[in-house]
């Protein structure tokens, strides 16, 4: 959770090119979104998660933490791809190919989506999977928009 944290906050936002300015009521949503749902995360698996001993090499454990590390690694390389799609100073809509755009046409919200999944599974506790569903309504309406 750490890690994709720490990628979206930190670096994600130094790779950007310039481009459309976030709207700032936007940004303070996704900051308090944020916020909250790192503390419900951390406060749920610190607190209140009990998890019988050979928890870590359990085949939920195992396919949550594959799930989540796939996921993750689609969405840092569609990310990249997305990044990469107007040379500097070029304008107008582009459809991103290669890697899971091959499949999907939003592989960005795929992986993410994928991302929550797994770290649900692996978890195991009901703030994880209101979380992955939380992102699966909101990514997935996302996605069909970009798709349209």
């Amino acid at each position: 959770f750490l890690l994709f944290v720490c990628y979206r906050a930190l670096i994600f936002p130094l790779l950007i090119r310039e481009g459309k300015p976030t709207p700032f009521f936007t940004f303070v949503l996704a900051l308090l979104f944020c916020v909250f749902n790192g503390y419900l995360q951390g406060r749920s698996l610190t607190t209140y998660a009990t998890y019988p001993p050979g928890w870590l090499g359990s085949l939920c454990f195992i396919t949550g933490f594959l799930g989540w590390l796939i996921g993750m690694a689609i969405n840092i390389h569609s990310d990249h791809i997305l990044r990469n799609l107007r040379k500097p100073g070029e304008t107008g809509y582009k459809i991103p190919t290669g890697g899971m755009f091959e499949y999907v046409s939003g592989a960005n919200f795929f992986g993410e989506i994928l991302e929550w999944f797994g770290f649900a599974l692996a978890c195991c506790t009901i703030e994880s999977l209101a979380f992955a569903l939380c992102t699966l309504f909101v990514l997935g309406s996302r996605a069909r928009q970009h798709h349209k």
